[in-house]
């Protein structure tokens, strides 16, 4: 039950926050991107898009560039506050963070650009604040497709492999997700264990791709 009951764990605490600083800062650019005209912003948007074309290795590779031992803000993070990202589960955050962070950054968008612009323009004459304008008008009306995009980057994260193993390692118990059980399992012939994870991972992430496309089936003015 051990072998199972670890990974699954860490693969939902690596999940959990992987999404949710990915829903913050895609949330934010998306917006951005979304409402503010800004030189370059297709490039923008292609670079911050790379992670799904990219593949998950050339990702940890530049993650262990960026925050390995010998990076410029791993050098910085070991020295001036002793944290090393490099074979820790908190590495595997920020791997699956960029990873997942286009799909929250690319649903968030979509959303955001469906608001109709009259109605923040009404709010506006009424002297409501530019973020009260963000808090109860826009937001509320593209929640449905942000929060779907914070389930999909949930399932990916949940299905992060290559990223996640340079970065972290396949340290049972400490950074063993279940993706990496389940290739462990394959490796050693267990073709149970191996079995019984991947069903466990399908069912988890079947069910999570079935709400997120029913929300963004689900048309905006549904939630005025």
């Amino acid at each position: 039950m051990t072998v199972i009951l670890a990974p699954l764990l860490i693969s939902l605490k690596v999940a959990s926050f992987a999404t949710a600083f990915a829903l913050v800062a895609g949330v934010a650019t998306a917006f951005m991107l979304a409402r503010v005209k800004l030189p370059g912003k297709d490039l923008i948007d292609a670079f911050l898009t790379l992670p799904l074309v990219l593949p998950p290795t050339i990702i940890g590779y530049y993650l262990i560039v960026v925050i390995g031992r010998n990076g410029f803000i791993g050098r910085w993070l070991e020295d001036s506050l002793g944290v090393c990202l490099i074979f820790t589960w908190q590495g595997a955050v920020v791997a699956a963070a960029i990873v997942s962070l286009p799909l929250v950054l690319n649903s968030a968008r979509a959303a955001f650009e469906g608001v109709p612009s009259e109605l923040e323009d009404a709010a506006r004459t009424l002297g409501k604040s530019e973020s009260a304008v963000f808090f109860l008008i826009t937001l509320p009306l593209a929640w449905r497709g942000i929060l779907a995009g914070a389930m999909l980057a949930f399932a990916r994260a949940m299905g992060e492999f290559g990223a996640t193993l340079m970065v972290a390692g396949n340290l049972p118990g400490r950074t063993q997700t279940i993706s990496m059980a389940v290739y462990d399992a394959a490796q050693s012939g267990d073709d149970r264990l191996g079995m019984m994870l991947v069903l466990l991972t399908s069912v988890v992430c079947v069910a999570i791709l079935v709400v997120s496309g029913r929300l963004l089936k689900s048309p905006w003015s549904s939630t005025i």
